[in-house]
């Protein structure tokens, strides 16, 4: 048994093991860099980044991973299994993480605190991505030019919509004539000159807009505010376009 938290073991080889998430201990040692490791597997696991072997095949999809138990869970998005049930709700799911967040609903608990602002994640995954609005960390990088983004590409994200400025690609298509654009956001706003729908209305004068972005700016003429400032006098403006000589 061990004496700092009482787990039990059968085999003494186990709780020497278990030992080391007490002692910090990691005997495991990388032959060419500084990583250590307390247990074998987890060398084994980190030397494939530097041989980039990668055994265990999905004769599915071609998908190649380093560890059988990788191959196994990724098996579940062919055959569909959800091992993991919540026991609250009917919920089930393939990988225990995906259980845990899914938990929180329940729980309501959100451990992980950003220092800056206050906002809680129940993951502490998402309080890192969180924290790249205050680091202004962006690590997606574009492969064509300096741009980059604080979050991964997928559908949604600025990389992917970012990306269609090189391929041209606008996935997003009028039904009512031949236009189409790279964003949403974008379709969105065209929609607008089919519709004549205006639903932001400035309570001053009455002006109307598709957007509420463009109601904030027009609200600077009522405010006074000049948010846009010269680097090389003291000028200010309400808009980029007061720049534009």
């Amino acid at each position: 048994m061990c004496g700092e938290c009482g787990y039990r073991a059968a085999y003494k080889s186990d709780l020497s093991r278990h030992m080391r998430t007490h002692t910090g201990e990691k005997p495991y040692k990388c032959d060419q860099c500084d990583y250590s490791a307390a247990r074998k597997s987890s060398l084994d696991y980190h030397l494939a980044k530097h041989t980039g072997d990668k055994p265990y095949m999905c004769g599915e999809c071609g998908y190649r991973t380093v560890h059988m138990y990788d191959l196994s869970k990724h098996m579940r998005a062919h055959t569909g299994e959800k091992p993991y049930k919540c026991d609250q709700c009917d919920y089930s799911a393939a990988q225990k993480s995906s259980l845990d967040y899914h938990l929180v609903k329940h729980t309501g608990e959100k451990p992980y605190m950003c220092g800056e602002c206050g906002y809680r994640a129940a993951k502490k995954s998402d309080l890192s991505i969180h924290m790249r609005v205050h680091t202004g960390e962006k690590p997606y990088k574009c492969d064509q030019c300096g741009y980059s983004a604080a979050h991964k590409a997928t559908q949604k994200s600025h990389l992917s919509e970012h990306m269609r400025t090189h391929t041209g690609e606008k996935p997003y298509k009028c039904d009512q004539c031949d236009y189409s654009a790279a964003r949403k956001s974008s379709l969105d706003y065209h929609l607008a000159t089919h519709t004549g729908d205006k639903p932001y209305m400035c309570g001053e004068c009455g002006y109307r807009t598709v957007h509420m972005y463009d109601l904030s700016k027009h609200m600077r003429a009522h405010t006074g505010e000049k948010p846009y400032k010269c680097d090389q006098c003291d000028y200010s403006g309400f808009s980029p376009v007061c720049f534009v000589r």
